[in-house]
């Protein structure tokens, strides 16, 4: 396996992991983040030390830490990466958010035994889902807060970091994205993200899940990034 796709699956599976542990976190039943009322800041902090640390994990496999479908797809259409490598990159990512998200379900394996459909244990611990069941308006939204989060990243100076950015200005950047974006669909801003972890709590046998997994909504994370992501390639480089 070339080393930069194995970058893109062990970086997604850390994104993943540690995204996806913050999930447990705040909706199982007595873990210690749910019985002192954690909340939003807590999400939009842990999702962005979890891209951060994914990025540096990836970088350390010679990656550019792209970690994310629409990354690889937008940066190909725009000419900034190799067609030929998109295919083995998605299928990395995809793969790597997999089993970061059932890593993460078996640490939390004892809380999900406590917690029952009606009490958290749903997709949404794992994958995203709009606060208004609004189909157009939830991609509209994943097509703004991800070309907002590309455009910006793009325009970051280059430096010693994989993909030309800095990965804890990333964390900070992605921060804001929550904070400003994030309240309306989740801001999956990412296909891996959002449909790795929500096959994974499809297929895994969790005890007590809910068995409505949202499938319906999954298109919306899976097209909205891509757009977004092309959007904010193309006019960076018209600019």
């Amino acid at each position: 396996m070339d080393n930069t796709v194995l970058g893109e699956f062990i970086g997604t599976l850390v994104l993943t992991l540690f995204g996806c542990g913050v999930g447990c976190s705040i909706n199982l039943k007595k873990t210690l983040a749910k019985a002192v009322g954690a909340n939003w800041v807590l999400v939009a902090f842990g999702w962005g030390v979890a891209v951060m640390l994914g990025i540096y994990s990836a970088g350390y496999f010679g990656s550019p830490g792209h970690l994310n479908p629409a990354v690889s797809i937008a940066f190909a259409i725009g000419g900034l990466f190799e067609w030929n490598m998109v295919v083995p990159f998605v299928l990395a990512q995809f793969a790597g958010a997999f089993l970061g998200a059932l890593i993460a379900a078996i640490s939390f394996m004892a809380h999900f035994k406590e917690t029952g459909p009606d009490e958290g244990n749903s997709v949404g611990i794992f994958a995203t889902g709009p606060a208004i069941d609004a189909p157009i308006a939830n991609v509209i939204s994943e097509i703004i807060a991800t070309f907002a989060f590309i455009f910006t990243l793009l325009l970051l100076p280059a430096g010693d970091f994989p993909g030309g950015f800095q990965p804890v200005v990333a964390l900070f950047l992605l921060v804001g994205i929550s904070f400003s974006f994030g309240s309306t669909t989740g801001y999956a801003i990412n296909p891996a993200r959002d449909l790795g972890p929500r096959l994974m709590y499809t297929l895994m046998p969790l005890p007590n899940k809910n068995t409505d997994y949202n499938w319906k909504y999954a298109w919306v994370p899976l097209v909205g990034p891509i757009v977004g992501a092309t959007i904010a390639v193309l006019l960076v480089n018209i600019l």
